[in-house]
């Protein structure tokens, strides 16, 4: 089994500058010694208000393409961006995942990703040379959705295993104050001390997500679930990193609005990014240019992808003529662990390559 534990505990020189949105040094220490740490008054609720108009906008995108294709007989306009999805979902079940195959990245994120404030913190994690990580999402957390609500794994087992050894931190920043009633995260502290990744099995519930189990994390990582689990609650401004070994969940969401998050990533633009697809991490900062900006040509990568395809290309398949609605996610962690319980998700993926 690789180990790096060195990766995940040990923290690169630190910039002399000191620049606006910079962790402590004891954020540093405890972002490397423990896997996390919660800055709660990071933006102000106008700094994130783009991200909410770009994600309602999306959905309307998404709602008006189901409509139209007669899959909808409401686009339920007039519904606000914390309910909308659950009326369209309710309607015709598996809207979110469409919304997370589709991997339409609006120009709101990519200001996000781009954040001073947030690269600031990325040179403290990763040093002065900065790229994003192809591996971004927007997660729509609708009440009481087992799709929707994402069990106990490490961001690794996702990722191509070449990428255990590269420092892969991830900013998550919820959309709205993010409780334990509408399902907010829990780490276990500790658990990326070791640098390996533990053995996960597939797929909880209606899901297309991997865990590991319990025993597995206390085994293999040397955690104590009874004394190590981390319950963060992030307020609307606030947010959370963690990086690629640390284990980590969401709860289920038991209100009646829709707890949306979006989930960004960095990393050393000349390590293994670990990401299935065609696309490369995008520079975002360097000590070569103190000027430089991401070129336009590179987020067009990002607004022309199809998440759909890489997907089903990364299983193995064509990628190609893939159904706009269909509701089946299919990635390459299906096909790395073990599925010890099948759904629909699984049961489509083994058809198609039964099929070719």
């Amino acid at each position: 089994m690789d180990a790096y534990p060195e990766v995940y505990t040990t923290a690169p020189v630190q910039p002399k500058e000191k620049k606006p949105g910079q962790l402590t040094n004891e954020q540093i220490k405890q972002y490397f010694d423990e896997g996390f740490v919660l800055v709660k008054d990071f933006f102000t609720p106008e700094e994130l208000q783009p991200c909410r108009d770009g994600t309602a906008e999306l959905v309307d995108a998404l709602a008006e393409r189901l409509y139209k294709a007669g899959k909808i007989k409401n686009t339920y306009r007039d519904a606000g961006l914390f309910q909308r999805l659950t009326l369209i979902e309710e309607e015709f079940p598996g809207t979110c995942a469409l919304l997370l195959k589709e991997g339409k990245i609006h120009k709101a994120y990519c200001d996000l990703w781009v954040n001073d404030r947030l690269l600031n913190v990325m040179e403290q994690l990763v040093g002065p040379e900065i790229a994003g990580n192809p591996l971004w999402n927007l997660r729509p957390k609708v009440p009481s959705n087992d799709e929707t609500t994402v069990p106990w794994h490490q961001d690794n087992c996702y990722t191509l295993p070449e990428s255990l050894g590269t420092l892969i931190p991830v900013a998550w920043i919820p959309l709205l104050d993010a409780t334990v009633e509408n399902g907010c995260m829990q780490v276990v502290r500790g658990g990326h001390r070791r640098g390996v990744t533990a053995d996960h099995v597939g797929v909880v519930g209606g899901t297309w997500y991997v865990e590991v189990l319990e025993e597995e994390m206390e085994k293999t990582l040397g955690v104590n679930i009874k004394t190590d689990i981390v319950t963060c609650e992030v307020p609307y401004g606030g947010v959370l990193f963690i990086n690629n070994a640390i284990p980590h969940r969401s709860l289920p969401n038991k209100t009646d609005n829709i707890r949306w998050s979006l989930d960004l990533r960095w990393q050393h633009p000349d390590k293994p990014s670990g990401f299935w697809g065609k696309r490369k991490p995008v520079l975002m900062r360097t000590a070569r240019d103190p000027m430089y900006v991401v070129p336009q040509d590179e987020w067009d990568k990002f607004f022309n992808a199809d998440r759909g395809s890489e997907l089903e290309s990364s299983t193995g398949l064509s990628g190609e003529d893939v159904d706009e609605f269909d509701t089946t996610v299919h990635g390459p962690w299906l096909t790395r662990w073990p599925i010890v319980r099948h759904n629909r998700h699984t049961r489509a993926l083994q058809v198609q390559q039964d099929g070719v």
